[in-house]
């Protein structure tokens, strides 16, 4: 008897098939003497929809919610229904003894194996394979040690109860509100507590009133000091005329240094990464979006197989892994990281509680290379920045302690105090594996700064004649708007934007890793720009009227945090055997009750300000103008017809003048580049130009011309019949 391995991609599939010697291919799975490997596309299966229940469903109407399933159907996937059937087929085939569950280890993994089983009402024995990367070595392993597909039983409960949970709030909330309000309206228990984070801080920069401040600076014995406020210790003062008058004072007087303090200091490397600290930096340096990164990380996964799991949310490995660090070195010891591994893999492997704590690592340990050698040449771009992120992050972790020497000068004159602060490096440690310092350890004062001079030698009472007196001046800013880096952090601690002063409740919200999971969050961001309830300006995020109009119509209960932790608590003790599904589900179902009740009897009202007097090619209504997350759309008012049209999307073209992006924009068969700064260019005319710069030229290109030249030898025939010239 043959054991059937079911995989999520057939990536990874054909990997594992490799490893176990499977080569003979079928249709939709690879055989092997021992093993028949098959894969799913992601889901192939998935809850029904509601017509599948009834008829009726197919229309929406307020009077048939809520729609709460007897009994949950599952559903073949059409666009993949071809690959369900070849798995389907294989499940049955008489030589087949077990199954072998190698999906992605975790909840939804689970799912997406579980359901094929339960739809195709396969009932053979089910064994697991757990593991978080996909490396030959990780196969071995992974198949040495398989477990008892029993024991994930629970974790496969918890992510149904999610799943269906979803689909009656997500589903009855939304059709209740568009039914309602007849404007296409989606919410949910994550991205709508995730828009009212985005209109609190809107609400918050519109209601900022900005308060000038000021500040004194002044030169004395070759140091620059600051004005320090005595008791807070700011260097920021709201009141003009007591600067002004200090500034007039201190002419021609003298500092008297009264205290000299010299500390040394040390700084440890930032901790390992999970995907959401990944996404917020891949965000912050290249304006990668969170899908993006991910979509980058599971190619550097799944395909190339150089960076481990990439849905985790802990930022540890376990002790297990300490022993294979010296192999996943030497496996990225390579380009620009030949100058920083050598002098690791030469000493004993140094870890410490900061990134090795097996307590701390959930289903996934932290993003980490593997023990595949890297092909950096075989890398995308983008490919290699997420690549660069993860290995200078795994090497500065091995690295020593950064450490300095801060001196802290105090002095007074006039009766006010004033301050200077230096620092000596004495080590660069961690810091010498990052080109650029992106990392600085000194505490940020809140007004003029006058750190990080080269001090000299002072002794305390010694007098230092003033001079170059300086008043400066600056205003308030309001918070910031929220980028996808920073939006990812509102979501993963939404404490703050809580309005309960529950202390439960933010306990228990900051245990549950508040708002989605690692692996959703990047899928909510994404919803909420494509329903264009939030948009973007720049790399800064806006919500839209019709977003701030869906916060005034949703129940107050689905816009706060407190419900996802809520039911994520649960869904964690229903994956450990302490609750069951059905209490869970029963709670839920009494939940969308009173909800489609509330949302029924409201009192509301929905307005399109964004009509235009463009007419619906297809229905003739008018459409609505919105804007996308890289484009300019016209979609019809009309939910049921669903035309839309790309009016303006933002390239990756230079503008010649400013060298912003620029929009394409279409008028009929004519596409001109526009840029903010007044430029504009027809599609053509970009073209030739481009041509006569030499666009078609690639770095590649470039790098093997210099390399030629490099290679061509030195002397010349003219230079060969000078060199035979005695003067």
């Amino acid at each position: 008897m043959k054991s059937l391995i079911l995989a999520e991609k057939p990536s990874v599939a054909r990997d594992i098939a490799r490893v176990l010697n499977c080569r003979k291919n079928l249709s939709g799975a690879i055989e092997g003497s021992q093993y028949v490997v098959t894969w799913a596309l992601g889901h192939l299966v998935t809850l029904a929809d509601p017509e599948e229940y009834d008829k009726k469903f197919k229309e929406w109407n307020l009077s048939y919610l809520p729609m709460i399933p007897r009994k949950w159907e599952l559903i073949v996937i059409k666009q993949t229904a071809k690959q369900y059937h070849n798995v389907k087929s294989q499940l049955f085939r008489k030589d087949i003894g077990d199954i072998i569950i190698a999906t992605d280890a975790g909840r939804e993994g689970e799912l997406v194996a579980r359901w094929i089983l339960e739809k195709s009402n396969c009932q053979k024995p089910v064994r697991r394979l757990w593991i978080s990367s996909v490396t030959d070595k990780a196969i071995r392993e992974g198949f040495s040690h398989l477990k008892d597909g029993r024991e994930y039983l629970d974790l496969y409960h918890a992510a149904r109860s999610r799943a269906e949970a979803d689909w009656l709030v997500g589903i009855n909330a939304t059709r209740a509100l568009t039914c309602k309000y007849n404007a296409q309206l989606s919410c949910g228990r994550v991205q709508t507590p995730t828009l009212a984070i985005i209109a609190r801080r809107e609400e918050e920069i519109r209601t900022f009133r900005p308060e000038e401040y000021y500040g004194l600076t002044c030169t004395a014995g070759t140091v620059k000091w600051a004005w320090q406020h005595q008791k807070n210790k700011s260097t920021r003062s709201f009141h003009k005329s007591f600067i002004t008058d200090l500034h007039t004072n201190l002419k021609g007087q003298s500092l008297t240094v009264t205290d000299v303090q010299k500390s040394a200091k040390k700084t440890f490397a930032p901790g390992l990464y999970d995907l959401t600290e990944l996404q917020r930096d891949a965000n912050r340096r290249f304006g990668f979006s969170a899908k993006e990164t991910l979509n980058i990380m599971q190619r550097l996964y799944e395909n190339h197989k150089v960076l481990t799991y990439p849905r985790t949310d802990s930022r540890y490995i376990g002790e297990d892994i300490v022993p294979t660090i010296k192999e996943r070195l030497k496996a990225c010891n390579v380009g620009p990281y030949k100058k920083l591994i050598p002098p690791l893999l030469k000493t004993p492997v140094k870890t410490s509680k900061s990134f090795v704590d097996g307590k701390k690592v959930s289903d996934h340990h932290a993003i980490i290379p593997t023990e595949e050698p890297a092909l950096l040449e075989h890398l995308s771009n983008e490919e290699r920045k997420i690549y660069d992120l993860v290995v200078r992050r795994f090497i500065s972790v091995l690295y020593p302690a950064f450490e300095y020497e801060q001196t802290t000068l105090n002095a007074a004159a006039c009766g006010q105090s004033f301050i200077a602060k230096g620092k000596r490096i004495l080590a660069p440690g961690w810091k010498a594996v990052y080109e650029t310092d992106d990392f600085d350890d000194e505490e940020e004062d809140s007004g003029f700064q006058t750190s990080g001079q080269s001090l000299p030698p002072l002794k305390k009472g010694e007098l230092l004649p003033i001079s170059n007196i300086s008043v400066q001046t600056g205003k308030t800013k309001p918070p910031a708007r929220f980028t996808e880096a920073t939006l990812l952090t509102a979501m993963e601690n939404p404490v703050r934007y809580m309005e309960s002063e529950d202390a439960k409740a933010r306990k228990t919200l900051g245990e549950t890793g508040g708002l989605g999971t690692v692996a959703t969050r990047a899928d909510i961001i994404e919803k909420l720009f494509h329903s264009f309830l939030i948009e973007k300006k720049g790399n800064e995020i806006l919500i839209t009227s019709k977003g701030k109009q869906l916060l005034t119509l949703v129940p107050e209960d689905l816009k706060k945090p407190e419900l996802t932790a809520q039911w994520e608590m649960q869904l964690a003790d229903i994956a450990k055997g302490r609750r069951k599904e059905g209490a869970f589900l029963k709670e839920i179902q009494g939940y969308t009750d009173a909800l489609i009740e509330e949302i029924r009897s409201a009192d509301g009202s929905f307005r399109h300000d964004n009509l235009t007097n463009t007419k619906c090619p297809r229905c003739g209504k008018r459409m609505l103008s919105v804007n996308g997350k890289n484009a300019r759309l016209l979609v019809c008012q009309d939910r049921e017809c669903g035309y839309r049209e790309t009016v303006a999307r933002l390239s990756n073209a230079r503008c010649p003048n400013c060298h912003k992006k620029m929009e394409l924009i279409k008028k009929g068969d004519d596409e001109t580049f526009v840029c903010a700064c007044g430029y504009k260019e027809k599609l053509s005319a970009f073209k030739a130009r481009r041509e006569k710069e030499g666009a078609g030229v690639t770095k590649k290109d470039v790098q093997k011309y210099l390399k030629k030249q490099k290679e061509e030898p030195i002397n010349t025939a003219f230079a060969d019949a000078l060199s035979g010239i005695k003067l």
